[in-house]
């Protein structure tokens, strides 16, 4: 492989990225977990949907504390989904069908169990003895600082080995890497060369800035107990009560962003969409996007919380458009892996195929690149699980206040009558949902009005539209119910209006406006206004 840099195609730039959870997708081999292979028998439904490309959620090896994000051998599949010779086979398939790769990098910890933290904690003087984050105790044996973990308790543990603490952002077993150490970064950027030989196509940067930490570690400042609607602060979570000062979001973090840049740039046609978990993350998401040497794109919890009202999606929008100007690249999502699915926490699960496909309209005319969790296709709501079904560890952990991420984990329903919904043969590691079967590929397939076919139309419909892959963005002026903005490109202008509420309105638009045939549906143009049904929404030519 040429060590020169590769001009990038900008495939990424606009493109529909369809995230997989693996475990929860297809199980081929009837042991209850999804799989590599059965990723690859359904790869043909995805390029279907008129995405470009699919994120993988982690399939390295694992003990599974955290479902795959404790990585015990970045360079291996776990057997529980396959081999490397099943990974090479589900991406030589993805390319057949025109679709790109990325694959999770959980570059900020491991799992307790690999063999680089085995050899730290073994002394305090060995070859990786600073290859995690250790530090000794206060002089009453409490940790060095007031850090929190996301999942409950300190973010140090007590290792009676080496009589230190060392940090975990996460779970215990999650110990967290030391980039400090140029040893780290040099062995973790051959980890992703291994993959990017490979063949793939890019990476998903769990959290993307949380590597580097305050070399002093310096105690974060209180905030005290959040109130209001943050998306971003779970309230009844203590890590959301301080300000996240030292212990993430450090300046080294976008150096090393640039070494990474800078290897990912060797190959062909590559990017890298990083998540961003951050006290302010539109700020971080225009920092870690800006000036073409770090992250192609990035991703925050804005859009993943409870609020979705006209004014608040447009200061969203608003904000990020002067934080990070023309040169930053976000990518948008109203879903994933970590949140409660849309159609739960944005109150769509009774009215599916009216407000699913508006908020995929939405989702998929912002200036950026856009993100779908698997499900949200099908408008599947959260699946609601008893305390003894939950696997998820935060949610064990923060119960039954929270509830964790199970509920957006459940297995995907492929056929309603089958046994587990088609899922596989055996007992599926979480529960097939009731409420979900209805909603499955096979019923929603030979149904012309369902939230999957409209979804597809407006996919497919999406790629003739170069306004809305690669053009500018242009606010337009808003109201209590109404979210609109003009996109452009070459002089093709697409005016996008969207009534995010339950009750009939109009906007005006201008004489001569004329509805795009996206799918959507409940406008109408009326004079020089735009007529909109509640929950509804148009593209037009004015």
């Amino acid at each position: 492989m040429s060590t020169l840099k590769a001009t990038n195609d900008n495939w990424w730039r606009g493109g529909v990225i369809y995230q997989i959870y693996p475990r929860s997708f297809r199980d081929s081999n009837g042991d209850g977990v999804g799989d590599l292979p059965g990723i690859t028998q359904q790869l043909d439904y995805v390029a279907r949907l008129g995405v470009d490309c699919i994120w993988l959620s982690p399939f390295f090896k694992s003990p599974m504390k955290d479902f795959g994000y404790d990585v015990s051998d970045y360079c291996d599949v776990d057997p529980m989904f396959g081999t490397l010779d099943d990974c090479r086979a589900m991406v030589a398939r993805a390319h057949e069908l025109g679709l790109k790769v990325m694959i999770d990098q959980v570059l900020s910890h491991t799992s307790d169990q690999h063999p680089w933290f085995v050899e730290s904690r073994a002394s305090v003087d060995n070859a990786k003895a600073d290859w995690y984050v250790w530090a000794d105790a206060n002089e009453d044996g409490t940790p060095p600082n007031n850090w929190l973990s996301i999942f409950g308790g300190s973010a140090w543990q007590w290792d009676t080995r080496r009589q230190q603490y060392y940090m975990h952002n996460f779970l215990v077993s999650q110990p967290d890497l030391n980039f400090h150490c140029p040893a780290v970064q040099d062995a973790l950027l051959d980890t992703v060369k291994f993959w990017l030989d490979m063949g793939i196509d890019g990476f998903r940067l769990d959290t993307a800035n949380f590597y580097v930490h305050d070399q002093q570690l310096r105690s974060n400042p209180a905030r005290g107990r959040p109130t209001g609607n943050d998306p971003a602060v779970n309230s009844v979570n203590p890590y959301g009560w301080q300000w996240h000062r030292f212990d993430k979001s450090q300046p080294e973090n976008l150096v090393f962003m640039q070494r990474l840049r800078a290897l990912v740039d060797q190959y062909p046609d590559t990017t890298m969409v990083g998540e961003i978990g951050d006290d302010d993350g539109l700020a971080r998401v225009a920092e870690y996007t800006s000036g073409g040497d770090k992250l192609h794109m990035a991703y925050c919890f804005d859009l993943l919380g409870p609020e979705h009202s006209a004014p608040f999606v447009r200061g969203v929008i608003e904000r990020f458009e002067r934080l990070g100007g023309q040169d930053a690249w976000p990518c948008w999502s109203l879903s994933n892996h970590d949140v409660d699915r849309v159609a739960s926490r944005w109150g769509a699960a009774d009215d599916a195929t009216r407000r699913i496909p508006l908020f995929a309209a939405m989702l998929l005319s912002l200036r950026g690149s856009s993100c779908i969790y698997q499900g949200e296709e099908l408008g599947l709501p959260d699946a609601v699980l008893r305390f003894e079904e939950l696997q998820d560890p935060y949610g064990i952990t923060m119960w039954p206040e929270f509830k964790g991420r199970d509920g957006c984990r459940t297995p995907m329903p492929w056929q309603a009558n089958a046994l587990h919904a088609g899922f596989g043969a055996g007992k599926p590691w979480l529960p097939v949902a009731a409420t979900h079967l209805p909603l499955s590929v096979d019923q929603q397939d030979a149904d012309p009005a369902s939230v999957l076919n409209r979804y597809r139309a407006l996919l497919h419909w999406r790629r003739t539209q170069p306004a809305l892959i690669q053009g500018s963005m242009t606010l337009l002026p808003g109201t209590e119910q109404v979210l609109a903005y003009r996109r452009e490109s070459d002089g093709d202008a697409v005016t996008c209006v969207f009534n995010l509420s339950g009750q009939t309105t109009s906007y005006e638009v201008g004489a001569g406006a004329q509805l795009l045939d996206s799918g959507l549906a409940g406008a109408q143009v009326q004079g020089s206004a735009v007529a909109l049904q509640p929950w509804s929404g148009a593209f037009l030519r004015v």
